[in-house]
């Protein structure tokens, strides 16, 4: 008989919890969700606490707790790391050991001591155990996967010692073949460049990936950065191992990504500032390392191939959120099938290591259910309200509304509304599992508007206007849009306008500036058509996702089209909303035209002032 196992991800970034009961998700969920703190790395009391009890489980019932990484096995790296590199790292050791020595080192004293506070503990359990890091990010994409057998590639900035890894999972057993260690780091090499561009480190990565198709591929300047990068920074080899020339990084020692100085010097401009305006030579940095990631990438992926001779690739760790990297990994072919963690990060680690304890510790049988797409649920495994919860904030807020006894309706009126160019907050159903927004705690709009991604920029999300918005496509149309070959449910996954919706580009568009480029129409489709005529495609699915798939079936009578603009439903340095009182909010935050949560509709035209006091804008630092 299977047990209950709670795993949990924390005190680095993006803490975490989720909660199996006979090897079956109960639920998961994000700290930052809960307590508004956006990667907040703290213990996710308030994450465990839902899914205890979504699951009705007190954590006396708790057969066992995992930890997804192994402290003491960090602990030895950063010492032996500033062992290596003395006299350097003095600030950096100064400012890192004591926070180990007070509370990182004691770990299993301070796990229980939390606990504790959720609930009284039994002697013999919860059994607390610690699984390595890339078993943890390795575990989470085989064993919900649709493979019975597969290579598992995880590549990250750093766990203990491990970068990156290799792994063959096959039934219930996954095995570890290879590793990269630190401090040579694909991911560690792409934050660096993340800080260099002005974006901040461990949230701004997938900025730098939305920078890139403002670079110029036929310039002479990409090919420059490129070089400087493969002949000064680092020395690929062709299993994709990386070896970083750490006397151009300090993120081993210091206490910042990159020296400034020694980095102007080399790419010829000095390190842009996180407001400052993007110019050229910043979207042809961003394309060069976007590049050279997605080349090492597919370097990894064939050693993988070559080592368990798999068909089938599962990937996990902040990397594998590089949905174009993991594009260009399809389009080689190097792998018949790839199935993706859609918490690829460090949340997603609470999961694989749950997971592991279930199948390799508790050694548990696995089988492969060929009926479903996956074990993720769609990925909504978090907390749902009722009507009388939304009702409960719509009284809060004086808030008028209408109640829709039909859905079908509601539908209907939420499509009509997008078609007249309205912007709508969509909260449904339980929230997402991972960094994207899937139809659940959504802002959607029409993807024909030419103005639309302009407007949901710069007056919904106060964010910069460079960066693009997803499209959300019924399964069955999406060969009506893009060129792709697989499903993409969790957004992981880039694809291109099909041809004869493109609008050919100018002559001379490659000489415009970034700002001139930003707003060119390109596709009937514009509000989801990015610079390079790609797309982070999300194909919906009707047996995962009932309601949005409805909207968007509404949405398709309505006008043609079987698609929606979708992002995330927050601001800019907000976490996605959790609860009723989150969604509105934000809503009434916004330049949103109208609120749908659950049955009810809020018109922004018939809403009383939001009471608040002071500037909300700085409650929320900018990511």
């Amino acid at each position: 008989m299977g047990k209950v196992i709670l795993g949990i991800s924390a005190f680095y970034h993006d803490s975490a919890a989720a909660l199996l009961n006979n090897g079956e998700i109960v639920a998961a969920a994000h700290e930052e969700r809960f307590n508004r703190k956006k990667h907040d790395p703290s213990f996710p009391k308030h994450a465990i606490e839902f899914c205890l009890k979504y699951g009705g489980f007190d954590i006396s019932e708790v057969d066992l707790v995992i930890f997804y990484d192994k402290p003491l096995l960090k602990f030895e790296r950063l010492l032996e790391t500033y062992y290596n590199f003395a006299p350097k790292g003095v600030s950096s050791f100064i400012s890192a050991i004591p926070v180990w020595l007070k509370e990182k080192l004691f770990l299993r004293k301070l796990l229980t001591d939390e606990l504790s506070k959720i609930g009284k503990l039994q002697k013999e359990k919860p059994l607390l155990l610690f699984s390595e890091h890339h078993l943890s990010h390795a575990a989470s994409a085989f064993y919900p996967s649709p493979f019975s057998e597969a290579a598992v590639l995880t590549v990250d900035g750093v766990g203990e010692w491990a970068t990156a890894s290799i792994s063959y999972g096959k039934d219930n057993n996954v095995t570890m073949l290879r590793e990269m260690k630190f401090p040579h780091s694909l991911g560690l090499l792409y934050s660096a460049f993340t800080y260099f561009l002005g974006f901040k480190v461990n949230s701004g990565e997938y900025k730098l990936m939305g920078l890139a198709p403002y670079g110029n591929r036929q310039s002479s300047q990409v090919a420059r950065f490129k070089d400087i990068i493969y002949k000064t920074l680092i020395d690929v080899k062709e299993d994709g191992s990386v070896f970083l020339n750490q006397y151009y990084f300090q993120y081993a020692t210091g206490l910042s990504m990159v020296n400034d100085t020694q980095w102007a010097k080399l790419f010829g401009f000095k390190r842009r500032g996180a407001e400052e305006e993007l110019v050229q030579c910043h979207g042809d940095l961003a394309l060069a390392i976007e590049e050279v990631t997605e080349d090492i990438v597919i370097k990894m992926a064939k050693t993988a191939k070559e080592l368990t001779g798999s068909k089938n690739l599962c990937m996990a760790g902040g990397v594998a959120l590089n949905c174009v990297a993991n594009s260009k990994l399809l389009l080689e072919k190097v792998f018949d099938n790839i199935w993706i963690q859609p918490a690829a990060g460090d949340a997603g680690g609470a999961l694989g290591a749950a997971y592991a304890a279930h199948f390799m510790y508790d050694e548990q049988n696995r089988t492969v259910d060929s009926s479903v797409m996956d074990l993720m649920q769609g990925a909504y495994l978090g907390p749902e309200f009722s009507s009388l919860d939304i009702k409960l904030t719509a009284r809060k807020y004086k808030a008028p509304h209408r109640f829709y006894e039909n859905f079908d309706a509601l539908c209907e009126q939420t499509a009509s509304a997008l078609a007249d160019g309205k912007v709508a907050g969509w909260f449904q159903g339980r929230m997402e599992w991972g960094p994207r927004a899937l139809g659940n705690r959504s802002i959607v709009a029409d993807p024909r508007d030419r103005e639309m991604q302009k407007r949901l920029n710069l007056k919904i999300k106060y964010r910069e206007g460079f960066r693009p918005f997803a499209p959300s496509v019924l399964y069955e149309d999406v060969s009506q849009y893009f060129s792709v070959e697989t499903t993409s449910p969790y957004m992981l996954f880039v694809a291109d306008v099909v041809k004869e919706r493109q609008i050919p580009l100018p002559v001379g568009y490659e000489n415009l500036s970034v700002r001139d480029k930003l707003y060119f129409i390109r596709s009937d489709i514009p509000g989801v058509t990015h610079l390079d005529y790609s797309a982070r495609l999300q194909t919906v699915h009707k047996e995962t996702n009932p309601q949005y798939y409805s909207l968007i079936q509404k949405f398709k009578e309505k006008t043609g089209y079987s698609l929606v603009v979708n992002t995330s439903f927050n601001v800019r340095g907000e976490p996605i909303v959790c609860t009723p009182e989150d969604a509105y909010r934000c809503f009434m935050r916004t330049d949103m035209d109208c609120l749908v949560m659950g049955n009810f509709m809020f018109d922004k035209s018939a809403q009383p002032p939001l009471p608040e006091k002071g500037n909300w804008k700085e409650e929320f630092v900018l990511d």
